[in-house]
């Protein structure tokens, strides 16, 4: 018999290494199994790896340096006043670190990131660097047509870097797969949000995080097994507040931030910090144009971000309806330093929580941030103050 204990803590360790792998030796392993493959980095937030996929290419999510790497060189190509994880970028390619990925895949997020993309054209000419611009008309015949297009051209793109024509059973296939990804995703997803003190906020994190260098088949067993085995494990209720954490869709907190907010007595309910692995809400249609279809998903059922214009509903609506869904307490504003998109988003995001009576507290973070003591006294009394006087 196996033993569920012993099964949790071999694939938490697991998804830790491969957290912590900045030389990628999972994507090289991945490489030397799979001669003449092809790796493509994709940018957060959301990227279409459906495509890559069908392509028989690996699709990697690529998050910056985090804490691991002291930024000097990419220090030289972006000025002080925006985020960090530009910089850790150009400092992993320039070290050598991303020599095994074939491509790049920049999709728009922010001015920050389209300029990064220039950047990498002119630095590294002999890889792919894609921009992928993304509708902000969300009518499905107009940004649904113009992004459709947009993918049909990256597409072509995937099939001249890896050789290999795409036919739409084969991309039907690929959506197919990636359908039961964000399925295995939204259970973890639904256990986290029912019995948080059974799925830990990093553990979460990191069986999250693994799917980012991972192919999909692998992750979607490795979420399952977590999944068949946690739920036997008797871990401890404790006396913590629900709580929703918004603003981290990009740049990532340190792992250590996020395990002090739950030491700090907040159970991570809901987050936004892996949303590019869980963007489409639901499954991506298997019949008529594949590319149709993944445009049609993402202009009708893509989660708030943002990264994405919104006309859809009312700025905050979204996550006043997520605080409900997930039946969270209260909101943490956790936003990267510099980060123009989540920072300017947040007042309208809070305005709406103000008018549901819905609880917040705000900070800001940087990949690199090495000290948390702050944030946990912060953090602590914000669930403290939900316990004690909150409805």
């Amino acid at each position: 018999m196996v033993d569920a204990k012993q099964t949790v803590t071999e694939i938490v360790a697991r998804a830790d290494a491969l957290y912590h792998d900045l030389e990628f030796g999972a994507v090289k392993r991945w490489k030397e199994t799979h001669p003449g493959g092809k790796v493509i980095g994709c940018l957060p937030t959301y990227a279409p790896r459906e495509l890559a996929h069908a392509a028989g290419m690996l699709p990697v999510y690529l998050r910056g340096a985090g804490d691991q790497v002291e930024i000097i060189r990419g220090d030289a190509y972006f000025q002080s006043y925006i985020c960090q994880l530009p910089r850790g970028m150009i400092e992993l390619a320039l070290s050598g670190r991303l020599d095994s990925f074939d491509g790049f895949l920049f999709p728009a997020i922010c001015d920050v990131i389209r300029n990064l993309s220039g950047i990498w054209q002119l630095h590294f000419p002999d890889k792919l660097a894609r921009y992928l611009d993304i509708p902000q008309n969300f009518d499905v015949e107009v940004g649904g047509r113009f992004y459709a297009e947009e993918l049909r051209r990256l597409l072509t793109d995937f099939e001249q870097l890896s050789g290999q024509k795409v036919s739409d059973d084969a991309l039907r296939h690929s959506i197919g797969v990636y359908n039961t990804h964000r399925r295995v995703i939204q259970n973890l997803m639904d256990l986290r949000s029912e019995k948080p003190w059974l799925v830990p906020a990093d553990e979460t994190y990191l069986v999250l995080r693994a799917g980012d260098v991972l192919p999909v088949e692998e992750h979607i067993e490795m979420i399952k097994q977590y999944l068949q085995s946690v739920v036997e494990l008797e871990r401890p209720m404790r006396d913590h507040s629900r709580v929703v954490v918004s603003g981290a869709f990009c740049e990532q907190p340190p792992l250590g931030l996020i395990r002090t907010l739950e030491r700090a007595g907040c159970y991570i309910v809901w987050d936004d910090m892996t949303i590019s692995a869980r963007f489409i809400a639901g499954d991506v249609s298997t019949s008529g144009d594949p590319c149709v279809a993944l445009a049609r998903a993402f202009i009708e059922q893509g989660v708030e971000s943002a990264s994405v214009y919104s006309c859809k509903k009312k700025k905050g609506s979204e996550l006043c309806e997520t605080v409900r869904k997930a039946g969270a307490q209260g909101v943490i504003f956790a936003a990267p330093s510099f980060c123009d998109p989540a920072l300017l988003d947040q007042p309208m995001l809070q305005t709406a929580l103000d008018q549901e009576s819905i609880p917040w507290t705000a900070f800001k973070y940087a990949e690199n941030l090495g000290q948390f003591q702050v944030i946990r006294e912060q953090a602590g009394t914000f669930s403290d103050s939900i316990r004690l006087w909150g409805a």
